[in-house]
């Protein structure tokens, strides 16, 4: 008789993000990408939100000392392979995290820099602006704005117009992110356009299909897409060029559960074949 072989561990990613009760975007959303992709979520909740599909009406920061506990339990009794961040909420929070991730140093970080809504809600002040760019830009592995965020975090008094996605990404670097993945969801062009920057210039550039509507929650599936992949072995190239095309493929299927913004579909997959099969009876 042969005894059962152990079942492997899934890659397991930590996510530090605010919960929504839409699961449309926040950490819901990042455990139904990483989820769908093959990795196991792990949680560290940052704030609690009263929001839809239409907006955040309120944001109510965790404490950092609970924060952290959440944190530190998961770290203490399970082999993390990334990090991934979303909202934080507070000051507080951010210099929590950053003080976890400098007793983690080798385990790779994936920062989407939430700063306000699909709907334009402000969700991160010039105090946690700050904080992002002294404490944690230096740990990041890849961050992952969207064209205004990236113009917001590197901004300088010395601006006299608005400066190009490429001066954007050179100043994040320089603040000391590895990579940075600017999306242009935002700009307003026929297509997308998603770059990935690194230390010597533009790496990669993507062009996707503009769809009609806005989503909410597509720069949290990307960024946890992209932390699955790497978490799972992918490099970072790899891992960028793959979650762009899952997360286009979750908004090319997103379904309007609400009176709001389009909610990306995580699972798209598993319902591609009962749709088929609906088709063929």
């Amino acid at each position: 008789m042969t005894a059962n072989k152990p079942t492997p561990t899934p890659p397991l990613v930590l996510v530090f993000a605010a919960s929504d009760p839409s699961s449309g975007a926040g950490i819901q959303a990042d455990m139904l990408a990483l989820s769908s992709l093959g990795s196991h979520p792990l949680t560290a909740i940052t704030a609690l939100t009263v929001q839809d599909t239409v907006g955040v009406q309120s944001v109510h920061p965790v404490s950092a000392e609970l924060l952290e506990q959440q944190a530190r339990a998961v770290l203490e009794d399970m082999p993390v392979a990334a990090f991934k961040i979303g909202l934080l909420g507070s000051v507080e929070n951010v210099l929590a995290v950053a003080e976890i991730f400098a007793d983690y140093p080798d385990i790779p970080v994936i920062f989407d820099p939430v700063l306000a809504s699909g709907r334009g809600d402000e969700l991160s002040g010039e105090e946690i602006i700050s904080a992002m760019r002294e404490m944690l830009l230096p740990q990041t592995t890849l961050l992952t704005p969207n064209a205004p965020e990236a113009r917001r975090l590197a901004e300088s008094d010395e601006d006299e117009g608005e400066p190009s996605i490429e001066v954007c990404a050179q100043r994040l670097i320089e603040m000391g992110a590895q990579y940075v993945l600017i999306t242009g969801t935002h700009e307003n062009t026929p297509q997308v356009t998603n770059i990935l920057y690194g230390p010597e210039g533009e790496i990669r550039r993507d062009t996707w299909e503009r769809l009609p509507g806005s989503y909410h929650g597509s720069g949290c599936t990307l960024a946890s897409a992209i932390a699955g992949c790497i978490a799972g072995g992918a490099s970072i190239e790899d891992a960028v060029r793959d979650a762009q095309d899952y997360t286009w493929q979750t908004l090319a299927n997103g379904f309007r559960a609400g009176m709001g913004q389009f909610i990306p579909d995580r699972f798209f997959w598993a319902r591609g074949d009962e749709e088929a099969k609906a088709d063929a009876e």
